[in-house]
């Protein structure tokens, strides 16, 4: 059992993505509105499915037209990287239950991540705050999707305002990206991607070919120059 300490330790360590997560997760729930969703089932979806990039991907896509197979390959895709994450914790999950394991692994987030990444680096933390950490970032984002959806159906907000939600969200993220060859490859080809597909017709997979050709553009940036840094040593 988590001891008061701990729990405080970790809300502590959460309280800056909390508030982040305030900032985007009303917008999120405001989406969710405009395509239907109510109170109830955004409360399910983002305490089932933990995922912001994924919850912002889900309406806006829907309101593109996207078939439901584009918007589930899409989004798992992006999702991918949560295994990364739960993997890179399993040397500190060894000594730990597998049911304190597996809790922890299946809520770990960009945000999360980052956080209990450093708070290990620095020492003296361990599982059990980080999975609070989780757990107050899960519930800030939970209450404040729901408020957003609260707040749509009582403003009423017009769609070509909720659907570019996502949109200038990512652009944000874009923007404050470190810059280097990788990010700006990658950028660059799914932007062209996504333009080329709709160029040709193809609509419904266009967000999932773009992704796909920027990730496999930057992966192939990165291995060229470390193939040219091991020529140049």
């Amino acid at each position: 059992m988590p001891t008061r300490s701990h729990i405080k330790e970790a809300f502590h360590a959460a309280v800056p993505i909390m508030l982040g997560y305030v900032a985007i997760g009303i917008p999120c729930g405001i989406l969710c509105d405009s395509i239907g969703l109510g109170p109830l089932q955004v409360l399910i979806m983002s305490v089932l499915f933990y995922s912001g990039a994924g919850q912002f991907m889900i309406p806006n896509m829907w309101l593109a037209g996207a078939p439901i197979a584009s918007i589930i390959a899409s989004v798992s895709l992006v999702n991918t990287r949560q295994m990364l994450y739960a993997a890179s914790f399993a040397p500190r999950c060894a000594a730990v239950s597998k049911r304190l394991s597996f809790l922890f692994a299946a809520s770990v987030t960009d945000e999360s991540y980052g956080v209990n990444t450093a708070r290990f680096e620095e020492g003296g933390w361990s599982v059990d705050r980080a999975l609070w950490v989780n757990i107050f970032s899960n519930s800030s984002w939970t209450i404040s999707n729901v408020v957003g959806v609260l707040v749509g159906s009582a403003v009423g907000i017009p769609l070509s305002i909720a659907s570019f939600a996502m949109t200038s969200i990512f652009i944000c993220l874009l923007v404050t990206q470190k810059i280097s060859i990788e990010n700006v490859v990658a950028a660059v080809v799914a932007m062209v991607g996504v333009f080329l597909c709709k160029l040709a017709g193809l609509t419904g997979p266009a967000i999932l070919a773009g992704a796909i050709a920027g990730v496999v553009a930057a992966m192939l940036a990165n291995r060229a120059l470390r193939a040219k840094g091991g020529d140049c040593a």
